[in-house]
C-alpha cells in the first residue's frame, strides 16, 4: 500500500481531544501544540477533517484552544464507540468527504487516547475501508507514556506509517517556496 503523504489525497481525523480527558494525558502540552500545527496545516492547504468528541456529555467538548482552527465544514461525530470507525456517523461523513473532496486514500490520525480510540480507529481504517494510515505521534496521546509507546509500535507494525507532526506538515507542503509554505514556517520557528 502506498504510505506517501499528499494533501489531495489526504485528510485528517482528530480523535477525541475533548476538555476533561486532556488534562489527564502525560504529553497533553505537546498534544495541544501539535494539533494545533496540524489543524492550522490543513486550514492553509484546504484539508479536510472530520473531529470526534467520545460522550461529549460526561468528557465535555473539543478543547477551545482547537475548536477556532477546524477547517470549515468539518463534521463533528459524537461516539461511544472506541474507534471512530464503529460510529455510524463516521461512516456517513466519511463517504461524504470522499464525494465531495474527491479520492481521499490516506487517513492522517491524530488524538488521544493513543492506546484505545486512535488505535482502534487505525485498525478499522485499514480493514474497513482499506486506507492509508498515517498516525502524527507527537500529536497523540495516553495518560501513561508506556501506553502511548506500545500503541505506536503495535500501529508501525501493523502497516501504519508513525511520524512526528512536522514530518506530516511538510509532506503536506511538498515543497518550499510557496505562499503556503511561508505562511506555515512561522509554526516551526517557535520550537
Amino acid at each position: 500500500m502506498r504510505k506517501s503523504i499528499e494533501a489531495m489525497s489526504s485528510f485528517l481525523i482528530m480523535i477525541d481531544i475533548q476538555e476533561r480527558l486532556l488534562p489527564a494525558i502525560h504529553n497533553k502540552d505537546e498534544v495541544l501544540s501539535n494539533s494545533i500545527k496540524l489543524l492550522t496545516a490543513a486550514r492553509e492547504l484546504s484539508i479536510p477533517a472530520i473531529i470526534s468528541e467520545q460522550y461529549p456529555k460526561g468528557i465535555g467538548p473539543t478543547v477551545s484552544e482547537l475548536k477556532p482552527l477546524i477547517p470549515d465544514g468539518s463534521p463533528v461525530i459524537d461516539k461511544v464507540e472506541f474507534s471512530c470507525c464503529a460510529n455510524p456517523g463516521f461512516g456517513d461523513a466519511f463517504l461524504n468527504l470522499r464525494f465531495n473532496s474527491g479520492t481521499k486514500d490516506t487517513a492522517i490520525l491524530f488524538g488521544i487516547e493513543t492506546h484505545i480510540c486512535v488505535l482502534g480507529t487505525a485498525i478499522d481504517l485499514q480493514e474497513k475501508y482499506n486506507l492509508n494510515v498515517i498516525i502524527a505521534a507527537d500529536s497523540c496521546g495516553s495518560r501513561t507514556r508506556e501506553n502511548h509507546s506500545l500503541a505506536l509500535e503495535a500501529m508501525r507494525s501493523m502497516g501504519c506509517l508513525v511520524v512526528p507532526t512536522e514530518t506530516v506538515i511538510y509532506h503536506l507542503l511538498g515543497k518550499a517556496g510557496t505562499p503556503q509554505f511561508k505562511a506555515l514556517l512561522p509554526l516551526f520557528k517557535q520550537q
